[in-house]
């Protein structure tokens, strides 16, 4: 049915043989409305294509039904897909959202983004990929909006891929770090370690990246070459990258010097991006699922909102698989001889007696 005027709330109560205030019933989710009735509305709703207005709602309500998106991170993957996957998981639920993303580390910056959100009347906040210090920080900015973080399993998946190297016979494991100061790459650096200390192997120190090709890139000349003045660091035969794409940059530096991956050196990451498969060699990486990271959030700050319940909002997706550890080709076993103790590439390190090397 076409309309030159959108359809109003009347429009569709005439098409349902119904009261206004039964549709305004039937679309706010309240009970003690007939199944048949209930029906009718939605599907006058559905045939006049009536889009109930969100400030009329609230208004009537007395309730925004939105949830701010508080993003403390750039437009990686990671980030962008948890970004993606908490505002699906909202829809789902009947909820709107909104996001505020925190352009600079300070406090200022953040109250300024929590005041965007808290203007717009969110009844809770979800926060994707946080850096250190957010979540402490905004307790005292909220005035008690319930707050939650995001997670999709890092140290889970940075436990499979670290006993999958070791379990390959590598014993000296190089760690590609992201920026210490976002938590998702503290975990996995922290899980890095933990990992080879439990096997009794030793920990090297961690070359940092900013999660882009160029970084990982420019990581691998630096353990290839080192810089002026440095002295040789120790060799290693796999590295651990926190994301797929400084992985990349890391194989096209060691390519680049003459190495292949994985004869001389295994390289596997994190994510699992659409690209890995087709990386030179296809890489051995972890698969994030975000759908379920998502789903997880909004559930947990529905709660937190006190949310009773919507009858017309679709029910939660059951929870998909935790972190899955891709195996590919970019990661060799070990042979026999190696294991034994046969010589290994050593190249120049900076800061070898460092505990940390940043890559600018």
């Amino acid at each position: 049915m076409s309309r030159e005027q959108p359809a109003s709330i009347l429009d569709v109560a005439r098409a349902a043989g119904v009261s206004g205030m039964t549709v305004s019933r039937v679309l706010n989710g309240q009970p003690n409305v007939r199944a048949a009735t209930r029906t009718r509305v939605l599907a006058a709703v559905e045939e006049l294509h009536f889009r109930p207005s969100r400030v009329a709602r609230a208004l009537s309500t007395k309730r925004s039904r939105t949830i701010g998106l508080l993003v403390a991170a750039g437009e990686h993957y990671g980030p962008a897909s948890c970004v993606s996957a908490v505002e699906d998981a909202a829809r789902q639920r009947g909820y709107y959202t909104t996001v505020a993303r925190l352009g600079a580390d300070s406090p200022d910056a953040l109250a300024a983004a929590v005041g965007d959100l808290l203007d717009q009347d969110v009844e809770g906040i979800a926060v994707v990929s946080p850096r250190a210090g957010v979540m402490s920080g905004l307790a005292p900015l909220t005035g008690g909006v319930p707050v939650v973080a995001a997670q999709s399993g890092h140290e889970r998946g940075a436990r499979m891929m670290m006993r999958y190297l070791i379990g390959q016979g590598h014993r000296r494991i190089l760690h590609v770090a992201g920026p210490p100061d976002w938590d998702e790459a503290h975990a996995r650096l922290m899980v890095y370690e933990s990992e080879l200390l439990l096997a009794g192997l030793p920990v090297l120190p961690p070359v940092f990246g900013d999660w882009t090709a160029e970084s990982g890139y420019a990581a691998g000349h630096l353990l290839l070459w080192g810089r002026p003045g440095t002295q040789a660091g120790p060799g290693f035969t796999a590295a651990f990258s926190a994301n797929d794409q400084m992985a990349l940059g890391l194989i096209h530096a060691l390519r680049e010097a003459g190495l292949d991956v994985p004869g001389d050196v295994s390289v596997a990451g994190f994510d699992d991006i659409p690209e890995a498969a087709h990386f030179w060699p296809p890489l051995t990486t972890v698969r994030q699922h975000f759908g379920e990271a998502g789903r997880n959030c909004i559930a947990l700050l529905i709660d937190a909102i006190g949310e009773i319940g919507n009858p017309d909002a679709a029910a939660p997706a059951p929870g998909a698989a935790g972190p899955q550890l891709m195996v590919r080709n970019s990661v060799a076993a070990m042979s026999p001889a190696s294991e034994a103790g046969a010589p290994v590439h050593t190249w120049p390190q900076a800061g070898r007696r460092q505990r940390r090397t940043d890559v600018a």
